[in-house]
């Protein structure tokens, strides 16, 4: 694991004081399979497959952005990528990097993606953001980061909640509340994205968008799913930059 790269830390971000609080707090328990982020453990595997369907990760310069502690960036570097994963959080970027083994090819840093892009202009092939827009002050100004990280061609996913009653009764009371799949607080239901919202914030920044697919919760299997006709709630979306 490379971690030779200064961390830089930021004076203005695009994600909130409270936001960052909120997730530097569990930081530790990023990587407990059955604790607060078990659901981003149960769907990691949907992530990868939609992400595979639609590019070729391996051997590729794959930047993750708002990646957490790392489970995702370690899925992409297990496939052969070279990894920049990049997160606001301190403490929870230092657990990923604790947690990743020496021989994948990440290098975490501290840095926010508007910053990081003007830098690294058409650097990426891939380029993935997942969970991270519903939570950040202006998505919007998020994508056309990502946009300006990819390279012409390049492919970029993103993932997020749909914005309506539906989302509003599964997504947060059902996930953070009587499922407890989620911490409480997690999510802002007034910061959910709307597919049709989020396709749009991609145009203008020059991506097209390729495919969309909803991630469904079986409360009997007590399993996640892909399905490509409900993007009701969680949904993911792949993009290539024109």
């Amino acid at each position: 694991m490379n971690t030779t790269s200064a961390r830089t830390t930021e004076t203005e971000s695009s994600a909130s004081p409270d936001e960052l609080a909120h997730f530097n707090q569990l930081a530790r328990q990023w990587w407990d399979a059955e604790g607060p982020f078990a659901a981003l453990h149960a769907i990691n595997p949907l992530r990868m497959a939609f992400i595979e369907q639609h590019s070729n990760p391996g051997d590729q310069n794959v930047l993750d952005v708002g990646c957490g502690g790392g489970i995702l960036a370690e899925s992409l570097a297990r496939s052969g990528a070279r990894v920049t994963a990049l997160d606001l959080a301190e403490e929870v970027i230092a657990v990923a990097r604790d947690h990743a083994p020496d021989y994948l090819d990440i290098d975490y840093r501290v840095a926010d993606i508007t910053r990081f892009a003007p830098e690294h202009t058409g650097t990426f092939d891939v380029v993935t953001c997942m969970e991270m827009l519903e939570h950040v002050e202006s998505p919007e100004a998020i994508v056309a980061a990502l946009a300006e990280a990819v390279r012409p061609g390049g492919h970029v996913f993103l993932s997020t909640l749909n914005r309506n009653p539906k989302s509003w009764l599964l997504g947060i009371v059902a996930a953070e509340y009587l499922l407890k799949m989620v911490p409480r607080g997690t999510h802002d239901h007034r910061r959910f994205i709307r597919p049709g919202e989020l396709a749009g914030m991609g145009r203008r920044a020059g991506l097209k968008p390729i495919a969309s697919t909803g991630i469904v919760y079986n409360p009997l299997t007590r399993a996640f799913l892909l399905n490509d006709r409900d993007l009701d709630v969680n949904y993911l979306m792949a993009f290539v930059k024109e």
